[in-house]
């Protein structure tokens, strides 16, 4: 089983989230599977529904929502 991507709060879009494939997942964007929107921020995590990749706040980070 491959082991989940942790990222920073810097890393997610300012909607809280991540594209799929991704370079921080070592992907090369041009030969693996369609772009898809992950919301991370939401449950500090999220899966990929093509690849399986699992993308995770890593500990002690928040992505807050600034107004």
């Amino acid at each position: 089983m491959s082991q989940a991507v942790e990222l920073l709060a810097k890393d997610l879009n300012p909607q809280g989230g991540v594209f799929c494939p991704s370079p921080k997942a070592d992907m090369k964007i041009w030969n693996t599977h369609p772009k898809v929107y992950l919301d991370v921020a939401r449950e500090g995590h999220a899966k990929c529904p093509y690849c399986g990749t699992e993308y995770k706040l890593k500990a002690g980070e928040a992505a807050g929502h600034s107004h």
